[in-house]
């Protein structure tokens, strides 16, 4: 079936299936792909604040709150790229926590009230906001804090089923597995040993992570959205046709939209293998010692950690200029 030609193009056969989410901070560009939701991190919206055709964007924030820390600016800024994007998507935002605050639940609960507080004091619902936390207990402790007040949560660098199972417990309501970082780490872990025909396609390690949680999730009825993400290539995202959600760049979204081989839904919640499937253990400790010996989401966590700080510190100069 793949290798036929469909009237429609990829991007519109897949929307048939999943939910496309754009994953940019560069909202000119969403329009072309319409999208129903959107995500964004500190790492697209320092891309985005760069960009000269943002600049008003970002003086106009700097000069409604004159004698503002950067720091503070920086929640100002989100929110006011997150604006922006709700007038072109339909649907949902998300809008990241500052990673710093990573292993802080009290902290993380704050300013996830702060960043909903800015947006509802510009008329937005707070159902079209997902506040993006990280995959630590700590984040998914706050997680199951925020949601139980109403607020929504995008569960973000998340690399292992024990950090979704968990995510599911707390009621979040939507996890970002990372596929290509997943798979990057596979394939550095394999170097001349990977084959791409081997280990791509539905053998591909992020897309068979994916499946799992989403067979996990489909078999013990966790309500849980799943978003797929951080992906390098279309073969990616077309194995994982059918999940709940995938949020994709705009590079990789032109590439859908140009080419029409028809694709075909590949994850169906009615087909779980879901006698091989055991609930995981989820108090603190068996989850951080779950999570411990998985070195590749040990690994991913603590680097998508630490760049998202290094990319909010850079937010923070950008803005002290």
């Amino acid at each position: 079936m793949n290798s036929t030609l469909s009237s429609l193009n990829q991007l519109d056969q897949l929307k048939k299936h999943t939910t496309v989410v754009a994953d940019t901070g560069d909202f000119e560009r969403m329009k072309e792909f319409q999208p129903q939701d959107a995500t964004t991190n500190p790492s697209l919206i320092l891309k985005a604040a760069q960009q000269s055709n943002y600049q008003n964007l970002v003086q106009s924030v700097k000069d409604a709150h004159p004698g503002m820390s950067p720091s503070d600016l920086v929640d100002y800024i989100l929110v006011a790229f997150g604006l922006e994007i709700l007038k072109i998507i339909p649907g949902r935002v998300s809008t990241e926590v500052d990673a710093r605050l990573s292993f802080d639940t009290k902290a993380t609960v704050t300013k996830a009230k702060h960043l909903i507080a800015l947006y509802e004091s510009h008329g937005i619902d707070r159902n079209r906001i997902l506040i993006k936390l990280a995959g630590t207990w700590e984040g998914i402790a706050a997680a199951k804090e925020l949601e139980a007040a109403g607020i929504h949560c995008n569960m973000t660098l998340l690399f292992s089923l024990v950090q979704a199972a968990a995510c599911g417990a707390a009621n979040a309501k939507l996890i970002s597995p990372f596929v290509g970082r997943i798979t990057d780490w596979n394939k550095s872990k394999l170097g001349a040993n990977w084959n791409d025909a081997n280990h791509g396609g539905a053998n591909d390690p992020g897309v068979t992570s994916v499946k799992k949680i989403f067979h996990y999730y489909k078999h013990f009825g966790i309500a849980t959205e799943i978003m797929g993400a951080s992906f390098r290539n279309t073969s990616q995202i077309l194995e994982l046709a059918g999940c709940d959600l995938l949020t994709i760049s705009p590079e990789l979204l032109a590439e859908l939209q140009s080419s029409t081989a028809a694709i075909s839904k590949k994850l169906d919640a009615g087909s779980t293998d879901g006698d091989k499937l055991i609930p995981l253990k989820l108090d603190e400790s068996s989850f951080r010692l779950q999570l411990n010996n998985d070195a590749m989401a040990t690994e991913k966590l603590a680097e998508g950690i630490r760049n998202f700080c290094i990319d909010t510190d850079k937010l923070e100069a950008l803005l002290a200029k």
